[in-house]
């Protein structure tokens, strides 16, 4: 599985960006997908993921800003940041881990740059 992220960028606070994960083929049916970020000298958090309900999960301090979709014609994951402060700065990573062996792969991180 690739997957390739794209879409970040330097943004004033209150500002939006979306990300895009485009994936190597149809996987949704197969993987959860997931947003991650890091900080430096942080451990990497997620963001916002697909659960196993097919439902969404938000990090407390993103949710109602941020919104994950999919599109599966386009084997491509978003992340829409709105009103982006500047404790969003961060690289974001996009995330698929296999539903039934929980392999792991990561993108390759896009930077976000919050300005204040």
């Amino acid at each position: 599985v690739q997957l390739q992220a794209s879409g970040g960028g330097l943004v004033q606070a209150g500002g939006s960006l979306r990300l895009s994960c485009t994936t190597s083929g149809s996987i949704f049916g197969l993987y959860y997908m997931a947003w991650y970020r890091q900080t430096p000298g942080k451990e990497r958090e997620s963001v916002a993921r697909f659960n196993t309900d097919d439902g969404i999960d938000y990090a407390g301090s993103v949710k109602g800003r941020f919104t994950i979709s999919r599109d599966s014609a386009k084997s491509t994951v978003y992340l829409q940041m709105d009103s982006l402060k500047s404790e969003d700065t961060a690289v974001y990573y996009c995330y698929a881990d296999h539903k039934i062996t929980r392999r792991q792969f990561w993108g390759q991180g896009t930077q976000v740059t919050v300005s204040s």
